[in-house]
């Protein structure tokens, strides 16, 4: 076998190009062209050890995506309002990394209607785009929101969710493409049914701190993918170090093999081979 590479993983590099998003798997320093080897054999193997993303230390568990476990309890990234940033530290003044917020935090976001598994409402940094969207294996994407700041983003996202969901159904996502949906539509449904929490976000916040994105087009996405699997199992690294198989596509950050299927993202920080 001809070994492509080797090093600690990072979630895979995207790209939306046309006629289908171009992926590279980033191992330390190098990064391998995925798309040319759709349809091939190809073998990761974990090589057994993690180092931290942030101080480079081993560790024998990886958290939230790479992190040790010291890095994990003081890093503003890995806080509880990374998942929750309705529940922002920085506006309560007890943030871990102030400067790191006001870089991170305090910055224009994007409110997004998204079609991967069906329709889901989801926010992320407006520099993020479309790279949120591939990551998440939408095949449609709208912006409808720019807001001033993550936790107004949060806030408007929670009003959203109690009518359209905030989550992917992955094991949908790698059966196939979802449906057509008209995304258009289902925002000017979810800013009639919640225009009562709107207006108490604007008399809160101004009316400039959350605007409406009426000249957004749908953004179509298609990813490289020859076939789904008729019934999605998953690699788990930790418990047999060697995924193989025939690569027949990516989508999201997945892999998928005929064998089987692994999330990239899920292995930040492994240190694996890749062979062909």
């Amino acid at each position: 076998m001809i070994e492509l590479g080797r090093g600690s993983v990072r979630k895979m590099a995207v790209r939306l190009q046309a006629p289908v998003v171009q992926y590279g798997l980033a191992l330390g320093d190098t990064s391998v062209p995925l798309n040319p080897l759709i349809g091939q054999r190809l073998r990761l193997e974990y090589l057994g050890q993690i180092h931290c993303v942030n101080c480079g230390r081993r560790t024998k568990t990886s958290f939230s995506q790479g992190y040790c476990y010291p890095c994990m309890q003081v890093l503003a990234a890995c806080d509880l309002c990374i998942m929750s940033p309705e529940r922002c530290h920085y506006d309560q003044g007890t943030c871990r990394e102030p400067a790191w917020g006001e870089q991170f935090c305090m910055a224009d976001h994007i409110v997004y209607l998204a079609n991967s598994s069906g329709i889901k409402v989801g926010i992320t940094r407006a520099s993020q785009l479309p790279t949120r969207w591939l990551d998440q294996g939408a095949s449609q994407a709208l912006p409808i929101l720019r807001v001033a700041t993550r936790q107004q983003s949060g806030l408007v996202e929670d009003l959203f969710r109690a009518h359209v969901p905030d989550r992917t159904n992955w094991r949908a996502l790698l059966k196939g493409d979802a449906p057509p949906l008209d995304l258009p539509e289902a925002r000017e449904m979810l800013f009639d049914r919640c225009a009562g929490g709107l207006a108490a976000l604007h008399a809160r916040f101004g009316l400039q701190a959350i605007q409406p994105l009426p000249g957004a087009e749908v953004v179509n996405i298609r990813y490289p993918v020859q076939a789904y699997p008729a019934k999605v199992a998953s690699f788990n690294l930790d418990k047999a170090p060697v995924a193989e198989g025939t690569l027949m596509g990516i989508k999201g950050q997945y892999m998928i093999f005929d064998t089987g299927v692994i999330n990239i993202r899920k292995y930040t920080a492994y240190q694996l081979a890749v062979h062909q």
